[in-house]
């Protein structure tokens, strides 16, 4: 069974093959257009399809669009309120139309499918899907909270046997995900973007509107919740993009953080009285606010959790997919892993090194060498076998750099072109990670939850340790990222520290590098001291 899924409504449009049952291929647009997001999330870029996602995810499994058993597209037109708040006013009826022609503009994108192979996968059931059918273990409650999908801004249920048995929904206007969208956007920040942000802003603020914001912000105690628009300028007054920060603005959003986090538990609370489940999965945008997911492990009722790595709607390409194959009697395998995208051969590499004229040279032991360049300070590029799927840098396509030294965290911002409150993350070995990190879970694979630095490391390790003492860390598992581990394992065999930064390999307002010559391009234009590609590597001249 050959189903190919497809998300393209709002915002990140991304593609995903899934072959008898097992996930193939993954990616989002943006890393083959080069556009941030792929395309801006308004009703009249509805039409706007992940044309080149879809033909390399096809490509890569040798399968011809009209060899495709079935195409699921995750929205359905025919449960879209036009007269619900909450949806776009005077746009909405747009936004429907593109999506109820999606069918043929497929047709038009993948020469030789049959048009009547397409069928539309309710937004927030294909966000369930990426999650509890990709997750490791079998029945388990889901919970999907966004912005919004037709009408809905959330689905809460479980999986049992391979099927979905919903719970609880709420309709617009009431949206977790608008409200934290609707911060983001009065922070001077891009809205269904920029929303990680005000996470870390949140760091920095005390939560003193939290009671005021609860009167408007609740769970109503029957699987929904209360969550309609709030004056947010009571609070603090609306920032404009490149202004300075006032206090008011990190009280602001470390008060929505913990009246989302408040909200989370709630409905967790009330799932788990509904399935008696022992694990949650997670998806939808408010799945990737780590500092959520982690006070929910720590305080809520489900002995395990876990969140889809490409939560946001990119992931609903995925559980389209998904949910169609289960549909049509496909049982899901758990997703192996993140690295879901391209990747390249050696030759590839050299080919594109070779036409870049560029110096190069290929070590006998490249984990060795990059530990050397670290542990001397340097900023490293890694490029390394095939892209991640979600937003998360995950060993593959990231920044580099010792996290020793306060003022790396400076220059890697600098070399990104990202605000200075913003934290990194650390990649740590699994086996090593209790020593360093407390609270929080372990393994943690896919950078989704936060742990504290225990206090003698934190001295050690302060370009990861953020303001509140607390790291979104990456655990490293030498079964599944041998390369990554033997670079870590030589680090610390230079330093005495099992932890290196990573960032995601880009630029501000650049999707993360995908190609070789993505990878070129940003170790030319940005103060990367030395790139490993493949099996080789470059220096910048002295």
């Amino acid at each position: 069974m050959r189903v190919l899924g497809i998300n393209a409504v709002f915002h990140d449009p991304a593609a995903a093959l899934v072959v008898d049952g097992r996930v193939v291929a993954a990616a989002e647009e943006e890393r083959f257009s080069r556009r941030k997001h792929g395309k801006r999330p308004v009703p009249f870029s509805t039409w706007e399809l992940p044309e080149q996602a879809a033909r390399w995810c096809l490509a890569q499994a040798g399968i011809e669009p009209r060899d495709l058993d079935a195409v699921g597209y995750s929205y359905d037109p025919d449960l879209v309120d036009h007269d619900l708040d909450g949806v776009d006013p005077g746009w909405e009826e747009l936004r429907t139309t593109f999506a109820r022609r999606a069918p043929n503009f497929l047709k038009t994108a993948l020469p030789g499918l049959n048009p009547g192979k397409v069928r539309f996968v309710r937004h927030h059931v294909a966000h369930a899907a990426s999650s509890g059918l990709a997750a490791p273990f079998g029945d388990a409650a889901v919970l999907v909270a966004d912005g919004r999908g037709e009408a809905t801004s959330y689905l809460a249920g479980e999986y049992r046997d391979g099927k979905l048995v919903e719970l609880a929904a709420q309709r617009l206007p009431h949206s977790l995900g608008l409200r934290y969208e609707d911060l983001t956007e009065h922070l001077g920040f891009a809205r269904s973007s920029d929303e990680y942000k005000v996470m870390a802003l949140a760091s920095y603020g005390k939560p003193r509107f939290a009671d005021a914001l609860r009167a408007e912000i609740a769970a109503l105690g029957d699987g929904g919740f209360r969550a309609a628009p709030v004056d947010l300028s009571r609070f603090a007054p609306r920032r404009e993009p490149g202004a300075d920060f006032r206090p008011a603005h990190a009280d602001l959003a470390a008060s929505m953080q913990q009246r989302i986090e408040e909200v989370l538990l709630d409905l967790a609370r009330w799932l788990h009285l509904q399935t008696g489940q022992r694990n949650l999965t997670m998806a939808g945008g408010i799945a990737l606010n780590c500092v959520a997911n982690t006070r929910l492990l720590a305080e809520g009722p489900f002995d395990d959790i876990w969140v889809q790595p490409a939560a946001g709607d990119a992931g609903t390409a995925l559980g389209a997919a998904l949910h169609l194959a289960a549909e049509l009697g496909e049982p899901a395998a758990p997703m192996p892993g993140a690295d879901l995208g391209r990747g390249f051969t050696d030759a590839e590499i050299q080919h594109a090194l070779d036409v870049a004229r560029l110096p190069y040279e290929r070590p006998d032991d490249l984990a060795a060498t990059v530990a050397q360049a670290l542990a001397a300070c340097e900023v490293v590029a890694w490029f390394q076998g095939r892209a991640e799927f979600g937003p998360r840098a995950l060993g593959h396509r990231s920044l580099l750099a010792h996290p020793g030294h306060q003022r790396n965290l400076e220059r890697l911002n600098d070399v990104k072109g990202r605000e200075q409150f913003r934290p990194v993350a650390p990649m740590v070995l699994a086996d090593r990670a209790r020593e360093l990190f407390e609270r929080g879970p372990v393994p943690s694979p896919y950078m989704l939850f936060v742990h504290d630095v225990r206090p003698e490391w934190r001295d050690r390790i302060p370009a990861v340790t953020h303001v509140d003492g607390t790291a979104r860390i990456q655990t490293v598992d030498p079964a599944t990222e041998p390369l990554v581990a033997r670079m870590l394992g030589e680090f610390a065999a230079r330093t005495g520290i099992p932890v290196v930064v990573n960032t995601s390999l880009n630029t501000a307002g650049r999707p993360m590098v995908d190609s070789p010559r993505d990878a070129l391009e940003c170790f030319g234009s940005s103060p990367i001291d030395l790139l490993a590609i493949g099996p080789f590597v470059v220096r910048r001249p002295a």
